[in-house]
C-alpha cells in the first residue's frame, strides 16, 4: 500500500508569517495551499474582529474543517500546506489523529517582532490587540510532538529554504 502523502501544517501565533511562508512552501513543492482563516465560520471571523479571543468550543468546528482538507489530500493522494495557528497542544493532537502523514512547522519569533509586523498589517480580521491572547493560549510545541521549529528573523524565502532542508521535502 503506497504511504500517504505528506501535509505539513505551518503554526505560530498571528503575525509569524504562516500565510506569506505556507504560500511560499506550496509553491516551493508544487503541492495544494490552504490558508486555515478560511475555514473560519462568519462568527469567529466577527468575534475576532472584534478584538474578542476564541474559545476552543469556537475553534472546534474549525479545526474540524481543516482536518476534512487533511483528509481530502490523503483521499486525493496528494500532499498539502496548510497554515493554522495551532495555537494549543490539543489543537495540533486534533489535527494529527489518526494522520501519520501531517508534519508540524513551528514559526517562532519574539513578542516585539510580531507586534511590529501587526501593527504594519491592513486589511486583516486580527487586530495587533489581540497578539497578547495568542501568546497567552500558545503552548510551545515539546520534544515528543517531533515538530520543526524555524525562527522568523529571515526571510520568507529563507525560511522556506530552511523548512525545505530540515524536513527533507522533495523541492521542485
Amino acid at each position: 500500500m503506497p504511504e500517504t502523502p505528506p501535509v505539513i501544517v505551518v503554526m505560530g501565533v498571528a503575525g509569524t508569517g504562516k500565510t506569506t511562508v505556507g504560500e511560499l512552501l506550496a509553491g516551493r513543492l508544487g503541492w495544494h495551499y490552504a490558508e486555515a482563516d478560511t475555514f473560519h465560520s462568519a462568527e469567529n471571523v466577527a468575534k475576532m474582529a472584534a478584538g474578542e479571543p476564541l474559545t476552543d468550543e469556537d475553534r472546534g468546528p474549525w479545526l474540524a474543517a481543516i482536518g476534512r482538507w487533511i483528509d481530502e489530500r490523503a483521499a486525493d493522494g496528494t500532499p498539502g500546506v496548510v497554515s493554522c495557528s495551532g495555537l494549543r497542544r490539543v489543537y495540533r493532537d486534533r489535527l494529527r489523529d489518526g494522520r501519520p502523514q501531517v508534519r508540524v512547522v513551528f514559526l517562532e519569533g519574539s513578542r516585539d517582532l510580531i507586534m511590529r509586523r501587526l501593527a504594519a498589517r491592513h486589511g486583516h480580521f486580527m487586530r495587533a490587540e489581540m497578539l497578547d491572547s495568542q501568546f497567552a493560549a500558545l503552548e510551545p510545541p515539546q520534544p515528543d510532538e517531533d515538530v520543526t521549529e524555524v525562527s522568523i528573523d529571515a526571510t520568507p524565502e529563507q525560511i522556506v529554504e530552511e523548512i525545505v532542508q530540515r524536513s527533507h521535502l522533495p523541492a521542485r
